[in-house]
């Protein structure tokens, strides 16, 4: 009893020594290959030190593009994230040599684009096809083709610009490339609109005040629709610009925001009324260089002039309101609209 006694104080000692479970040797480096990795994407995005605004969540995005953000993120590294726009550009259907016209041109890229836009037979969903002369700039736009076409346009409306820092790609892409790409984003989204506006004219021809069609002629302006709002739900972001371009009440600081409140409460009398000059937000903005600032507002409409309206309408009417701003150098406006009722609701 003794000896085993020994044996077994010896055995415990022996084992407290040696792991039950030693850790495997680490793996030697040329078993693994600088190739596209994946891991377990986070149910929510990491907080930024450098980013100030809440990013649109990706369940509010399209699917399609849901799904391409998901692969960027497991990328481990920017030349993998690099091959795969070339796969996506490499793929892209060649645009026909009638479409590459100035309308359909991307202002503002390095590199010519262009981008058409066409809805199904429902007028339901927008399709969108697209070219370029570059390598790189045609597998950017090729992304946004995938991940945008074939879903409604209010979806497609709602996409926020801020989507790209999503991607990891606007770190490494050059400044003026990172501003094509948002412009691509912007003139896709007005045509999507342009187009539900002649949608609905067809089906409202009767109406006079849907004539008011908010369609924008020139090559050197650009129509931006973004999200504005939390929810995602109603904010479109609807404004115009001139590249460049100086206009009278670009300058004074606080007039524009003063004149903008004014129109609005006397042509809408509203519950709630926020008006928010966010133009320090966009100082690297093409429109914005040159100008004095109040280029860029946020506005917040309570009103029950937005009954039985819908979305596209509402904020076609909140335009039109404000068209000598945006005439005069006011070039991107956020508008959040909603009547009494949906604010009572929330």
């Amino acid at each position: 009893t003794m000896a085993s006694s020994t044996i077994s104080s010896s055995l415990r000692l022996l084992l407290t020594k040696i792991p039950i479970c030693p850790k495997p040797a680490k793996k030697p480096s040329s078993f693994y290959k600088p190739v596209i990795t994946f891991e377990r994407i986070p149910t929510k995005l990491e907080s930024s030190a450098s980013s100030s605004m809440d990013l649109q969540p990706i369940a509010d995005l399209p699917p399609k593009l849901q799904e391409i953000i998901n692969l960027f993120q497991s990328v481990q590294d920017q030349k993998s994230k690099y091959e795969q726009l070339m796969f996506y550009g490499k793929n892209l259907k060649p645009l026909e040599p009638q479409f590459k016209t100035s309308d359909n041109k991307v202002q503002g890229c390095v590199s010519q684009v262009w981008v058409r836009a066409y809805l199904d037979s429902d007028n339901k969903n927008v399709f969108f096809e697209a070219d370029s002369d570059s390598v790189l700039t045609k597998g950017l736009v090729a992304l946004l083709v995938n991940g945008l076409s074939g879903r409604p346009v209010e979806e497609v409306l709602r996409v926020s610009p801020d989507f790209v820092e999503l991607l990891g790609l606007q770190q490494k892409l050059s400044r003026s490339r990172n501003n094509g790409f948002l412009n691509m984003l912007n003139l896709m989204q007005k045509k999507a609109l342009e187009l539900l506006v002649e949608a609905e004219k067809g089906s409202n021809s009767g109406s006079k005040n849907d004539d008011s069609v908010s369609k924008i002629d020139g090559d050197d302006e650009k129509l931006s629709v973004g999200l504005s709002d939390e929810m995602g739900d109603d904010g479109l972001e609807l404004g115009r610009s001139k590249e460049g371009e100086d206009g009278p009440g670009s300058g004074d600081s606080g007039n524009r925001g003063m004149r903008i409140r004014e129109i609005l409460e006397r042509e809408l009398t509203p519950t709630e009324l926020e008006v928010e000059d966010v133009s320090y937000q966009h100082a690297g903005h093409a429109g914005v260089r040159g100008s004095d600032g109040e280029t860029h507002f946020n506005v917040k409409v309570v009103s029950k002039e937005f009954e039985g309206k819908s979305l596209v309408k509402r904020h076609r009417l909140v335009y039109n309101l404000l068209q000598e701003e945006l005439q005069s150098g006011l070039h991107a406006l956020s508008i959040t609209a909603k009547t009494p009722a949906e604010v009572g609701a929330v």
